[in-house]
């Protein structure tokens, strides 16, 4: 299953596309971030530039499907809005590729990986690089969150499900999972 990861930012918005081949094995398939401000000062046409490169994204790496990080609280209301607009451009990329989508909050992500919900980045950043053996440090924390909400999805999909399936299935169907 390829999962592509969203870490959304009307600045600097982080992507990460994963594999995962059967018990919870990743492999890297590529990483980045969307300098939105970058290519433009003004805040619509940055909506436009996530939107356009998340889309670029889809096509080149051909998703199965897309996680992304849900909206948490902040003290300023503005950051929050422009967030919001951020995290929709790039849902909307995927939903125009008719992907689905799933989100997992910053609690939930940190937890999947680091083992703690409350993980600081460079622990994500840490976890990220050795489950994806990924030797560089990358530039922005952004990207490794992005690979974190991906690797989040795919252990969370990995796991039992509450519908017609037991702990005695997920045992028998996962022995290496469980001592």
């Amino acid at each position: 299953m390829i999962i592509l990861g969203i870490d959304p930012g009307s600045v600097v918005c982080g992507y990460g596309v994963v594999d995962m081949q059967g018990n919870n094995s990743f492999s890297l398939i590529e990483y980045g971030v969307i300098h939105a401000k970058k290519s433009t000062p003004e805040f619509y046409e940055r909506l436009k530039e996530i939107y356009k490169k998340t889309d670029n994204i889809i096509k080149r790496t051909n998703p199965d499907c897309s996680a992304v990080e849900s909206m948490f609280y902040a003290k300023n209301a503005q950051s929050l809005m422009k967030l919001s607009h951020a995290r929709a451009s790039a849902i909307l990329a995927a939903t125009m590729n008719d992907l689905p989508i799933l989100e997992y909050s910053p609690k939930e992500v940190k937890k999947s990986v680091t083992g703690r919900g409350a993980a600081s980045k460079e622990q994500v950043s840490f976890m990220v690089r050795k489950i994806l053996n990924i030797k560089e440090t990358p530039e922005f924390f952004d990207a490794t969150d992005a690979l974190a909400v991906a690797i989040c999805h795919g252990l969370k999909s990995n796991m039992p499900q509450s519908k017609g399936s037991s702990w005695s299935d997920y045992v028998k169907n996962n022995p290496n999972k469980v001592l």
